[in-house]
């Protein structure tokens, strides 16, 4: 993200850093797109899944809900969302899916968002949500 936004995006997140201190897990900061083909930046810190549990669940669930009100409260009208914490975060795949539909979907009845793109970096994190969306 900061090496293809370039220096305006470090330079807002330790803007940010130095005023309210680290995110937490789950909470969701918003800064400038910097070079990147988008106006904004919505960053999250999702969880580490270790031994899960229903708390790790909430978090991530938190991810993309705060992450759409941030959307919501900035006026923004698409918003894509990577595969949050199932990558060196070990989430279990199909749970974080499950999760992030949930999620996103408790917003359907807003009228900012009109458009919700999964960005999948692996071919099994596709094949899941392109069967998850199907149903």
């Amino acid at each position: 993200m900061h090496l293809k936004g370039g220096s305006e995006v470090l330079k807002a997140c330790q803007e940010i850093r130095n005023k309210q201190g680290k995110c937490k897990i789950g909470e969701a900061v918003i800064t400038t797109a910097g070079s990147l083909e988008a106006r904004y930046v919505i960053h999250t810190v999702g969880p580490v899944w270790n031994k899960g549990g229903i708390e790790k669940e909430k978090l991530l669930s938190k991810c993309y809900i705060n992450s759409m009100n941030l959307a919501i409260e900035n006026n923004i009208r698409s918003i894509a969302f990577p595969n949050i914490s199932t990558g060196i975060y070990k989430f279990p795949k199909v749970l974080a899916a499950q999760i992030a539909l949930q999620s996103i979907n408790s917003f359907k009845e807003q009228k900012v968002v009109e458009e919700v793109t999964f960005v999948c970096f692996d071919r099994e994190n596709f094949e899941l949500y392109s069967k998850l969306l199907k149903q």
